[in-house]
């Protein structure tokens, strides 16, 4: 297996509620761009929507799923440069979707949230000539607090 190295980060956490109504990969996204943020990743994430838009695996377009969801996981990175975030969750049958979140969510009663900020570094998305997606590039945090790697 091959990896980049990465320089080492110190983890400052930050805590949050999301609100009824409000999509949450934008008001995640808003808050790294207005905290300029250049490098984070989600610790820990619990609450519920009613509208989730999920992309599957291997397919070009996100579904929406409309009803009572639970969150039972919400895991990724994202920066002052974009969010890439999976989520999964459960319908009242139990039943289970996951996939990578897309702009169109709604929260029901709450979306609380640990993020961890990533001091040092920086994240951007380059494209990854493999399969055409922008992918992950880990850097140096700059001076200067922008989030370029």
């Amino acid at each position: 297996m091959s990896r980049e190295p990465s320089p080492v980060a110190t983890l400052r956490a930050h805590a949050m509620r999301l609100r009824p109504g409000q999509d949450p990969l934008a008001e995640l996204e808003r808050w790294a761009r207005d905290e300029r943020v250049p490098a984070a990743c989600i610790v820990t994430a619990v609450g519920s929507l009613t509208r989730a838009c999920l992309r599957f695996a291997n397919r070009e377009q996100a579904t929406v799923l409309e009803g009572h969801f639970e969150i039972t996981s919400l895991v990724g990175t994202l920066s002052d440069a974009g969010a890439h975030l999976h989520a999964t969750i459960a319908d009242g049958e139990g039943r289970v979707y996951g996939g990578h979140l897309e702009l169109g969510g709604s929260i029901y009663t709450t979306l609380e949230l640990v993020v961890a900020r990533l001091e040092g570094l920086s994240f951007d998305r380059v494209l990854d000539s493999t399969y055409g997606y922008y992918e992950l590039r880990v850097g140096p945090a700059r001076g200067d607090g922008s989030s370029s790697a």
